[in-house]
């Protein structure tokens, strides 16, 4: 209930703010950006001195009506301001909520790269990129930088929101700390990567203010289109006048064109209702992306999501739930099942890893196989390296591993043993299914398999799916062999795969799926992949990754989520059938306009034009003014729509093309017939006509 209660007092915040913002953005200098609304402004202007001479006795119409007139020109505006303003508003809410983490943090400047060097106290500002820093226990991390020595839990909730802490050491994809984020226990050294004013917070909070968004390719396009467009009927209506003034004169009857109807003809010929939102939308998209916890550096990353073709996914995190379980216990002949989970869980017991506790919980389960104390039985471990591939345990003179099958043929083998062949042959049948075979072998003798799945999650298929329906090919990229990268591909869904994956691998396809004139997008947090994120077209670059990925992607997951990606080709897709659904809106609703205040114009000079008046118009007077006050309520009704976005359903082009014309296309159409003929009729009993 509190919560409810304060997120409706920030929304009326924000709504109080971007009233206030709405008519600080009348300012002419700042309208340039938008010509559309620029030239209505004017024409408010315009109007509004039409206005003052009719009160006084010089104007060509009622001084009542062109008020009116003058009036719903400056709510137009004012209505398109408050939009961009209200867009704009919640991306600033959430840039204040960011500066609130900054403070004056002090840095401990090392004057060598080791924790117990000497160091100087100096102000966070004034670290430059290559400066060392030690941040203790408790204090805050003066700058985006890169441990390079310690292991630390930090708290990034200032960032990502999650209250839980994370771990950062040195090396590896953990290394990247952000500046504003606290150290919880023991201390870091840490190398500086960023100067003054270019943190990753600084970013964020530039970029959720929509200051650094600019226009992404089809905005420009479209804002071209809608300048030539007004440049056009700009002058099309400077024409009229000394034409209408000629055919008054010919016909020797009539009058010519009134100023103020002329004024009313521009800004409903052209398209105010898609230029008063545009920039709105594309704010809006990026806000619905911070909503899902991503920062974009940019506006051309979200379009470019929206109009992505492939998608590259990794396997583990993504697809599976990235800790492989013990799934079946497979001996060789003359070996028991209960024999060989024996074995597998002693050599399991001293391993801490996901696997090597799934292995001791399955023998548990299927045996009744308690957990021992090594250290009482007198064990000693032998861990895993990369090196061995195997890790175990050497008991009673025993000498018991697990690992990778090759690794265990090898082992036996220097002992004198031998791999059989139905231990060859379960390892073909489990790496057939898609899991992972680990050998167990006791000495010089090899006792069978432990058959580790990495489970697919649940509903990744049907996600595929949907991608699938709308055009999108899934590529999974894993570092399994081929034969287990295809079992889980088939299980998960995807249209292909990339098995044994290196860094050149993953570039040599991106780069050839973009010659085939394709967009691709993958995520990443490694080092190691930060020439493919540089090359994808839409590059999501985890928060937990390191400063290389970070640098090398447009996106940052702040929940460091793979699965986030396809939320955001989701919202990419949003984004752009909003804006082309509220186009086609704003241009078809134009063709009523028409048909509305064009009879109503040339009534005086051309009575004949009357027959146009297919709508049943009261007076040529409220012909126009109902035109103007719709134009007007329509940016007003559609600001909600363009916040939230067009609801996106998965499908393929063909039929959403076909639902948007129909619905906004069609009812762009039908919808102003019946608004202005409301407000005709409202004009009319309230005697305003």
């Amino acid at each position: 209930m509190r919560s409810r209660r304060a997120q409706r007092l920030r929304e009326a915040s924000i709504v109080r703010q971007a009233l206030f913002d709405a008519l600080t953005r009348l300012d002419p200098r700042y309208l340039l950006r938008n010509p559309v609304m620029l030239v209505t402004e004017v024409g408010a202007a315009f109007t509004s001195a039409l206005a003052l001479a009719a009160w006084s006795g010089g104007g060509e119409e009622r001084a009542g009506f062109v008020l009116a007139v003058s009036a719903w020109l400056w709510f137009t505006v004012i209505s398109a301001n408050f939009a961009e303003a209200m867009a704009e508003g919640r991306g600033k809410a959430r840039a204040a909520s960011l500066r609130r983490t900054r403070t004056n943090i002090s840095a401990k400047r090392l004057t060598a790269t080791r924790h117990d060097a000497p160091y100087v106290v100096v102000p966070a500002e004034t670290l430059r990129r290559g400066d060392v820093v030690r941040v203790d226990a408790g204090s805050l991390v003066p700058g985006d930088g890169d441990v390079i020595e310690g292991v630390a839990s930090v708290d990034e909730s200032a960032i990502t929101g999650e209250s839980a802490p994370v771990i950062r050491e040195s090396g590896g994809d953990r290394s990247a700390v952000t500046a504003g984020t606290r150290v919880l226990s023991d201390w870091l050294v840490v190398r500086i990567v960023s100067n003054p004013g270019e943190t990753f917070l600084d970013r964020m909070i530039a970029l959720v203010e929509g200051a650094r968004r600019g226009k992404t390719p089809n905005e420009l396009a479209l804002h071209v289109l809608l300048v030539a467009l007004t440049i056009v009927f700009l002058l099309v209506t400077a024409t009229l006048r000394p034409f209408s003034e000629f055919a008054a004169s010919a016909a020797g009857r009539g009058s010519p064109v009134a100023m103020t109807s002329l004024v009313a003809l521009l800004v409903c010929l052209i398209p105010t209702t898609i230029g008063g939102l545009l920039s709105a939308i594309g704010i809006a998209g990026m806000d619905r992306l911070i909503q899902a916890n991503v920062i974009a550096m940019s506006g051309r990353a979200v379009e470019a999501a929206g109009d992505v073709d492939v998608l590259l996914l990794d396997k583990t995190g993504t697809i599976t739930l990235g800790n492989r379980q013990a799934a079946a216990f497979l001996p060789v002949r003359g070996v028991t099942e209960r024999e060989l989970a024996d074995a597998a869980q002693l050599a399991s017991l001293p391993d801490e890893t996901p696997e090597g506790r799934s292995i001791v919980v399955l023998a548990k389960e299927r045996f009744g196989l308690r957990e021992r104390d090594i250290l009482a039985l007198g064990a000693r471990f032998v861990p895993f390296t990369a090196q061995t591939r195997m890790s175990g345990v050497d008991l009673d003179g025993r000498k018991i591993r697990k690992g990778a099958a090759d690794s265990v043929e090898a082992f036996v083998r220097s002992l004198g043993g031998e791999l059989p062949d139905s231990a060859r042959a379960a390892v073909r049948d489990v790496g057939g299914r898609g899991g992972t075979p680990l050998a167990v072998a006791d000495g010089n003798r090899v006792l069978g398999i432990v058959e580790l799945k990495d489970i697919v999650k649940g509903g990744i298929r049907e996600r595929f799916a949907e991608l699938r329906a709308m055009g999108i090919r899934t590529v999974m990229v894993t570092g399994d062999n081929p034969l287990t990268a295809a079992a889980i591909a088939a299980e998960a869904g995807v249209d292909d795969f990339l098995a044994e994956a290196t860094p050149e691998a993953k570039l040599r396809l991106i780069r050839k799926i973009q010659g085939e004139a394709r967009l691709v997008a993958m995520t990443g947090d490694g080092t190691n992949d930060a020439p493919a994120l540089a090359q994808a077209d839409v590059a999501v670059a985890m928060n937990t990754g390191t400063q290389a990925a970070k640098e090398a992607g447009n996106m940052v997951d702040l929940d460091s989520n793979p699965t986030k990606l396809l939320e955001i080709v989701r919202i990419g897709k949003q984004l752009l059938i909003t804006r082309g659904a509220l186009t086609t809106f704003s241009i078809s609703n134009d063709v009523a306009k028409y048909f509305a205040i064009i009879p109503a114009v040339f009534a005086a000079t051309y009575p004949e034009l009357a027959r146009l008046n297919v709508m049943g118009l009261a007076t040529p007077g409220s012909a126009i003014l109902s035109a103007i006050v719709f134009n007007a309520l329509v940016i007003l009704a559609l600001i909600p729509l363009a916040l939230r976005g067009v609801r996106y359903r998965p499908v393929g082009a063909e039929r959403l093309l076909r639902r948007n014309l129909t619905i906004y296309g069609l009812g762009g159409l039908v919808a102003p017939f019946l608004g202005i003929k409301a407000i005709d009729l409202l004009l009319a009993a309230l005697g305003w006509t």
